[in-house]
């Protein structure tokens, strides 16, 4: 799995606030427990000196610290017992004076090893959200709010299906994708007219890998270009468009969407190429949204990405009436 740089440190510093923030309840709890009995602040430093107590004596030359550790062993289960007995007779648990890691698998640390522990991975993923949001309706756009009531259930001559039919086909492709995603899950293209659902189920598909805690990265085509060519050609060292290419390049699902909208440059050419193929030889998995047919695509790219796209992606089309005007329509 790969973890865009960016929205990790994100993830850590919400991490750290909240530890953060655990620790500091934890020190007002104790200090109001030993405001309370102070006996239990001087049984708490007594535990606490145990251990450097411990070495203190096995370090000592000429005797055998065994008996003086045994001795401290017994002192420091005294100690225990009678902080159970103050804490029981203020009505706490006995381990009420214990400060316990949130996730007893990481204890806090966020990793286990060299892996990320799923309780970090749980914040990179709503720090995935957020970054989502920016661009995406999650809040509305998923695939139990998705209606084919909007499309026709007439067949079309032309295609020899109706559109709800061949948007329930789409759909159920889609829902499949998401659910079963892995980063090498393979890739899609959706095409046809404005306002058919590209983008909606482009976001249903962004909405439900990233809660799995997978990279994702939308972006508009355009937008993404403008990346690629600030990193190539911007003389400012703090430029922040390397990282964002290589977001591009390294995620586990880029979402490419109004591919064709753009102005065809050769540096454009170049650009969609480093995309298509990078990922490609890299088998990350990618979906390109695109207003254009197949056979446009051909015509306005290389035929080096136009042949990949081809001959790489399962190719989505959609068809029928415009569904953001015909819901503008009954407003």
């Amino acid at each position: 799995m790969a973890y865009d740089g960016k929205i990790m440190r994100r993830a850590m510093q919400r991490y750290d606030e909240d530890r953060q923030r655990r620790r500091e309840d934890f020190r007002r709890r104790e200090a109001a427990v030993y405001e309370r009995e102070p006996q239990l602040r001087d049984i708490q430093r007594q535990l606490n000196a145990t251990m450097s107590r411990i070495i203190t004596c096995a370090l000592r030359q000429g005797t055998d610290p065994r008996p003086a550790v045994e001795r401290l062993k017994e002192e420091n289960l005294s100690l225990q017992s009678r902080r159970r007995t103050l804490l029981a007779s203020m009505g706490l648990p006995a381990d009420y004076l214990e400060e316990k890691p949130a996730c007893p698998l990481c204890r806090d640390t966020g990793y286990q090893g060299e892996a990320v522990c799923r309780c970090l991975r749980s914040y990179y993923a709503k720090e995935q959200q957020k970054e989502l949001s920016r661009m995406l309706d999650l809040g509305s756009q998923s695939f139990e709010t998705f209606s084919l009531d909007w499309y026709s259930a007439l067949p079309d001559s032309r295609v020899g299906t109706s559109p709800r039919a061949n948007m329930e086909y789409n759909r159920d492709v889609c829902v499949d994708y998401a659910y079963d995603f892995n980063p090498r899950s393979g890739n899609l293209l959706l095409t046809g007219q404005p306002g058919l659902g590209k983008t909606f189920l482009s976001a249903c598909i962004a909405r439900v890998v990233s809660e799995k805690g997978y990279s994702v990265v939308y972006d508009t085509a355009g937008h993404v270009f403008e990346r690629f060519e600030v990193r190539k050609f911007s003389r400012e060292e703090d430029s922040r468009a390397a990282e964002d290419v290589d977001r591009i390049l390294q995620c586990d699902l880029l979402i490419l969407d109004d591919l064709g909208t753009e102005m065809t440059t050769a540096f454009v050419q170049s650009a969609l190429y480093e995309i298509v193929n990078t990922r490609l030889l890299a088998g990350k998995s990618t979906i390109i949204s695109t207003n254009l047919g197949v056979t446009e695509l051909n015509q306005r790219y290389l035929q080096q990405v136009s042949s990949r796209i081809e001959g790489e992606y399962q190719v989505l089309i959609f068809f029928g009436e415009d569904i953001r005007r015909k819901k503008r329509e009954l407003r």
